[in-house]
């Protein structure tokens, strides 16, 4: 399931159990938790339980379970939070580990709104909001 020879990134180190998560959503191939760094409230990632660094390298089955989670936390986020848009981003920048960002909007500007990556993270707002929003 993990790249032999490849550091544990973070994400893999959450799906090991290694790190705590806010948990939203799991299945055999993938798992979905609340952002510590909010673009908004609700903001998750879904990720492959498979590491791999860059998301068009997973083999289609893979990809495609990643899709369809997204589908699933996009709706769920769109059911339980009083938004009018589910966004969905792939930057592959900040961790070597596939991973698709999921969050609610209702305008432009909270959109594009910049995370705060220095913020200290709200964990009774996460908690809170992972009670919501869990499947």
């Amino acid at each position: 399931m993990y790249n032999l020879g490849m550091e544990d990134s973070i994400f893999t180190r959450i799906v090991k159990g290694e790190i705590p998560c806010y948990k939203i959503y799991e299945d055999d191939k993938t798992l979905a938790f609340l952002d510590i760094h909010p673009k908004q409230p609700g903001h998750t990632l879904v990720i492959p339980k498979k590491q791999i660094e860059f998301l068009w390298d997973l083999d289609d089955e893979d990809y495609k379970a990643v899709m369809a989670t997204c589908k699933k936390v996009a709706q769920r986020i769109n059911d339980v939070l009083d938004k009018v848009y589910v966004g969905e981003q792939v930057l592959g920048l900040d961790v070597p580990h596939a991973h698709v960002h999921v969050f609610p909007f209702s305008t432009l500007d909270e959109f594009h709104v910049e995370r705060n990556m220095l913020a200290k993270p709200d964990h009774a707002a996460l908690a809170e909001m992972a009670k919501k929003l869990a499947f």
